[in-house]
């Protein structure tokens, strides 16, 4: 059996066709998988596990009816949906997996991220992410109202396309020694993560052994995947429908 590994979804209900195009996936090569790893980053935000919107509800279904089926049903953090919790994913029969974990795939032991603690360049948003991740901060935002969390998220996401349209590409992407630190930290020879939006296998060296990174794409016009077998571990496009 394989085991899917998907990130940065951005599901939105101004994107239908990448919500349609996840369905899709979920009913078709993820059928029957042993396990589906979502690595952050699944909504384009999340209010909250009582936000009352439509497309809250419809995906907490697929993915129940997905679990339900025999999958192993894995969600971490991303920097758009940290608010997700034990609520959602008790209704969705998923695990809230810790960022950085480790799991052994196709006879590796690999390591998961989202990946936006690699981009350590990237100092505005990890200050950002500091006070996100604080459980008071996140109390006293989940204390207010649907409509207050709704108008704080448009805000934050106007803020952070702002901020992301001023700074230099590579400031956006990973730090190449903080890649290797995190991997000899873990004791691991891949890695496996999202966030920077540039699907790629990179080839690399820790310790003097060769070690290896892959990035999962964005879904907009393709969907991306990894896909491992007993032996493999594949990088997968396909073309998504508008």
């Amino acid at each position: 059996m394989s085991t899917y590994i998907i990130s940065d979804l951005h599901l939105d209900e101004s994107r239908p066709d990448i919500t349609r195009a996840f369905f899709d996936f979920l009913r078709g090569p993820a059928a029957g998988a042993e396990a589906l790893y979502i690595l952050g980053d699944f909504f384009e935000v999340w209010i909250g596990d009582d936000d009352d919107a439509p497309l809250a509800a419809e995906v907490a279904r697929e993915l129940s009816r997905y679990s339900g089926s025999g999958a192993e049903l894995y969600l971490m953090h991303g920097n758009r949906d940290f608010l997700l919790g034990q609520d959602f994913a008790h209704r969705t029969g998923a695990v809230l997996l810790q960022d950085p974990s480790t799991v052994t795939l196709a006879g590796h032991r690999v390591l998961l991220m989202h990946g936006d603690t690699l981009c350590t360049r990237d100092r505005e948003y990890l200050a950002f992410r500091q006070q996100a991740r604080d459980p008071h901060w996140q109390r006293a935002l989940l204390a207010k109202s649907l409509e207050e969390r709704r108008a704080i998220a448009a805000q934050i996401r106007a803020v952070s396309k702002s901020m992301a349209s001023r700074k230099a590409e590579d400031i956006m992407d990973v730090t190449p020694e903080e890649v290797e630190r995190v991997m000899r930290e873990h004791g691991v020879r891949l890695l496996v993560h999202g966030h920077t939006h540039r699907p790629a296998r990179h080839q690399l060296t820790v310790d003097g052994e060769p070690a290896e990174r892959i990035v999962l794409g964005d879904w907009g016009e393709r969907g991306w995947c990894v896909k491992a077998d007993k032996d493999s571990l594949e990088l997968i496009h396909w073309p998504i429908a508008s």
